[in-house]
């Protein structure tokens, strides 16, 4: 079972279709459900309309989802109980820092409040003990992946101090509830797994399967993304740019392929989805420029 999780921040771009379309043929070529969540989390961030618009392309392109739309906003109270047991395991502590002293700190958190007695009453985060290990799992595309999570990323934050719970942890437990087993997305959230599989080792969740494919990057050698303003995909043009994302994702996909409904093309693709293609690859560029 895979998945699908945009943020409602904007619509999609060639960037965010490019994992959904990837994360859509492997979910079907392993005859599985595909699963669509919407990371409304952080809803300073979130804009109006934007999951009307997520839903209305990603059916304009033939990607239909199994099941309701799942909105992490509706599962406040599960993130709060995994919170609560991982209290219960003493491996949470409150974190007052200011976003002045972490400025000024290394990028790694050093552990300011890791031994202090804090007072809850004041506003706080809520970060987790990393422990002095090695974490290794072997990822379907990038290979064996070897970090240690105190000196490489420090005690993470589960939950902001504004009260929102970080996406670490909401996505494991989303994980977990919805029973995803293969998770496909970009290669930007390959450093995210160590820390998952910490949570998930902690929480006795499953595990799944990680496959991180290439971001698309352009000219410049910039991911294409929100930030950077790339642009919306045109509904309009659903078969040419489908066509164009199974070239960036190295599938070889005939020529004549390219002006067919986009039923033919995704029955195509979803039979002869060949994902260890993109193996040891972490960036496509933009084909604007190659044509």
């Amino acid at each position: 079972m895979g998945r699908f999780a945009p943020s409602p921040t904007g619509p999609l771009h060639l960037g965010s279709l490019y994992t959904a379309l990837a994360s859509y043929l492997d979910a079907r070529q392993h005859k599985g459900l595909w699963l669509l969540r919407i990371d409304d989390l952080d809803t300073p961030r979130n804009m109006p309309g934007a999951c009307a618009e997520i839903l209305n392309c990603l059916q304009s392109f033939g990607l239909h989802w199994d099941g309701e739309v799942d909105y992490q906003s509706y599962h406040l109270d599960q993130y709060e109980q995994a919170i609560v047991e991982l209290q219960s395991r003493h491996v949470l502590y409150p974190c007052t820092c200011s976003r002045s002293l972490l400025a000024n700190s290394p990028l790694i958190y050093p552990g300011h409040c890791r031994t202090k007695a804090q007072s809850t009453n004041a506003p706080h985060s809520l970060r987790v003990k990393t422990p002095n290990i090695s974490t290794r799992f072997v990822d379907k595309l990038q290979g064996e992946i070897s970090q240690n999570l105190a000196n490489e990323h420090g005690d993470f934050v589960v939950k902001r101090k504004d009260g929102i719970i970080a996406y670490q942890l909401a996505c494991v437990v989303d994980d977990q509830r919805q029973s995803v087993n293969r998770v496909v997305r970009g290669y930007d959230l390959l450093d995210s797994t160590p820390k998952q599989l910490y949570l998930q080792q902690l929480l006795g969740y499953q595990t799944p399967s990680y496959m991180h494919i290439p971001l698309i990057v352009d000219q410049e050698g910039n991911k294409l993304s929100k930030q950077t303003r790339a642009e919306a995909v045109n509904p309009h043009q659903a078969g040419p740019t489908l066509f164009l994302l199974l070239t960036l994702l190295q599938q070889n996909p005939p020529l004549d392929l390219r002006m067919t409904p986009i039923d033919s093309i995704l029955e195509w693709a979803i039979a002869h989805w060949q994902p260890e293609r993109l193996a040891k690859t972490q960036t496509v560029s933009d084909l604007k420029h190659q044509q």
